[in-house]
């Protein structure tokens, strides 16, 4: 593990109010960061990652905050490109030809929708906060895997997540090491995000784990991370399986995706456009 450095110092932010007035600076003193404080807090969330591959930062939007993101998600959730089905846990198609009891062969429900970041406003406070230096400096820290990039895609660099009554996501990993993740506004009922962490390692796929998880795993080897509305989320999902439970009630669920990478000029597969967004430009 690498040393905690001071934040590297930046150009003046063309918005920096619109960002910096959103996120709770007392207790995530990004904007200082020589702090004691900063320090304390990018320490306990590199801890978390190690441990269970996700890193929860609560309040770090604040209430005023989660209030101006809610209104700016409602004014755009209406623009949501909706996608549904069934999918695998691994995100591509079933295998052939492999034991209907495999993981491989696992299909459950998903059903959600995405506002791609071109839909996105120059006035949104989401948006603003996205392309806020501190914050991908700060979460650089977390993860401690060297320099991040803001991703180069003009629809998946930062998305508005929408689900709705009886929408949930099927129990799967991620193609990606690393998701960031705001929580905007909670379902009434449903909606939680649960985890089995670690489940596979990059050297073993761990067949007999995953699928203990996929046929109903106990109750004590899953976390539930509550993701209350202005919790950021750090997530190593390509190795925890994760879902999200079946919404209920008329509240959509409300998750900003804020997609960054190790390396610059990162974009989404034709394929994964055009199933996110119905559209690939």
């Amino acid at each position: 593990m690498t040393p905690l450095t001071p934040l590297p110092a930046t150009e003046p932010d063309a918005r920096p109010p619109a960002a910096a007035a959103l996120v709770d600076l007392e207790r995530y003193p990004v904007l200082d960061p020589g702090c004691a404080e900063l320090t304390s807090v990018v320490a306990t969330a590199r801890a978390q990652l190690a441990a269970i591959g996700a890193a929860e930062l609560p309040g770090f939007v604040h209430p005023d905050g989660v209030a101006a993101l809610i209104a700016d998600a409602e004014s755009l959730e209406g623009q949501a490109h909706r996608s549904g089905g069934l999918g695998t846990a691994y995100l591509g198609f079933p295998d052939e030809g492999v034991d209907p009891e495999h993981p491989r062969a696992y299909l459950g429900h998903y059903g959600v929708g995405a506002v791609a970041y071109d839909l996105f406003p120059v006035s949104s406070p989401m948006r603003a906060l996205y392309d806020w230096e501190p914050l991908r400096a700060f979460i650089e820290l977390i993860l401690d895997r060297g320099p991040i990039f803001r991703y180069g895609d003009p629809l998946g660099a930062l998305n508005l997540a929408t689900m709705g009554e009886g929408d949930e996501l099927q129990w799967h990993f991620d193609q990606t090491d690393f998701v960031v993740s705001l929580a905007v506004r909670s379902s009434a009922t449903g909606g939680d995000f649960e985890v089995a962490p670690r489940v596979r390692r990059a050297d073993d796929e761990c067949y007999p784990a995953v699928a203990e998880v996929l046929q109903g795993a106990p109750e004590a080897s899953i976390l539930t991370l509550p993701m209350r509305p202005g919790t950021l989320l750090v997530f190593e999902g390509r190795h925890s399986l994760h879902r999200v439970t079946p919404i209920g009630g008329p509240l959509t669920r409300l998750v900003g995706l804020f997609g960054y990478d190790t390396k610059p000029g990162t974009t989404s597969s034709e394929l994964l456009k055009l199933v996110r967004y119905g559209r690939s430009s």
